[in-house]
């Protein structure tokens, strides 16, 4: 008797395929994996305590405004602060400077030319 009956097996082309696909899949995974972390930076530097008080004290810029250094130093001495009052004096200091550069606000000219920003 000849045995004539051949096996049930996947096919070399669908073994293939699912490979390519299993590739993809992890590839797909370590991608967004890094976009996650990537995003959960972004929200934490959006959210994090620092940024939430500098954008309330950025509510009361005028046209004449405080440069990108007056902002950066904010946020290191906020960032630095071991007490409330060093966050307070932090927070003190970048008034001081809202409130000299508004008080430049008149021109162009004067607010730029006593170290502020125009917008």
């Amino acid at each position: 008797m000849i045995l004539d009956k051949k096996g049930q097996g996947l096919s070399l082309n669908v073994i293939i395929i699912a490979a390519i696909a299993l590739i993809v899949l992890v590839v797909l995974v370590v991608i967004f994996t890094g976009r996650t972390a990537d995003t959960d930076q972004k929200i934490e530097d959006i959210a994090g305590e620092t940024k939430l008080q500098l954008t309330a004290m950025k509510i009361k810029y005028g046209k004449c405004q405080p440069g990108v250094t007056a902002e950066d130093t904010f946020i290191a001495s906020f960032n630095l602060a071991e007490s409330n009052e060093d966050e307070a004096l932090a927070k003190s200091n970048l008034q001081n400077e809202i409130t000299r550069c508004k008080s430049l606000s008149s021109a162009k000219d004067s607010c730029e030319s006593g170290g502020c920003v125009w917008s």
